[in-house]
This record gives C-alpha cells, structure tokens and sequence, in this order.
C-alpha cells in the first residue's frame, strides 16, 4: 500500500485531557486552524453542523488492532469485526464526527459534540448535508447497538 501523508490544518481545545468514553454531546470544544485557512471558513458559519476529521493522537497503540473485539467494550455484546465498531483501536486513528457549530471567529470554530480531547490534531472539515444522511426508514442497525449503555 502507499504511505500517506497528512498535515493537521488545526487543532482541538476543550477541557477534556484524557482520552475515556464519556457523553460527548455537552461538550463544547474550540478549533483553532491555521491562520492561512481562515479564508477557507467563509460561509462556513451558514451551516448548523459540520463533520470533523482529525487523528485520534492519544489513542492506544498496541500494534496490529484485533480483528474482532466486543462493540463499546462490553462481553455482554457479541464479537464482531474491528470495523463493524467505532472503536479508537483501528490500523488508522482516524476520527469522523458531525458536531454542532455554535459560531465561527476568523479562524477559530466554536462546537458542541465533537469527541475528541485537548490538544487533537485536525485533519479536515467539511459542512454536513442533511440529504447525505441516511433516513430512518432506510437505517438497519443490528441489535446489539440499540442495547443501552
């Protein structure tokens, strides 16, 4: 396979300093991108949501992730393949989260929902598109993920 190469445009700035499984949605988070993007965020601020990717810098690494592994970490849930989770131990660190945004300061995006801690490394930003959702009648998820935490 070829090698990659990415370049963090920005990072994450919230309270959250360790990297553990909490609830994400009250967490209000700022991204600081690089000065010379800020031209690239215009009309950004129209959108309510946008999807952040940035690379998950503290996640473990153990080497080679397991090929299956029990969703959310718990033996109460069957074992099912690495990428049938969401699981931070991947090949590739890579996070993918739609947050909301509360506001845009030149180059700086205030948002609500991004799980990623202090001091993450953006790697992109793209607005969110309501019709690139998928619709509830077209959703299948199999059981376990309904289960409650």
């Amino acid at each position: 396979m070829p090698e990659l190469v990415l370049k963090s445009i920005g990072i994450v700035r919230n309270e959250v300093k360790e990297p553990v499984r909490r609830d994400w949605q009250e967490v209000v988070s700022e991204i600081t991108l690089d000065e010379g993007l800020e031209e690239c965020l215009e009309g950004l601020e129209e959108f309510s949501h946008i999807i952040v990717v940035y690379w998950m810098h503290r996640a473990p690494s153990w080497g080679q992730p397991p090929a299956k592994i029990h969703p959310m970490g718990r033996a109460d849930l069957p074992l099912v393949g690495l990428f049938a989770t969401c699981t931070p131990h991947r090949p590739n660190p890579l996070g993918v989260t739609v947050a909301r945004l509360l506001e845009r300061r030149g180059n700086v995006l205030k948002v609500e929902g991004l799980d990623a801690i202090d001091g993450t490394p953006v790697i992109d930003i793209k607005p969110y598109f309501p019709p690139r959702a998928v619709s509830p009648d077209n959703l299948h998820l199999p059981d376990w993920a309904t289960r409650p935490r």
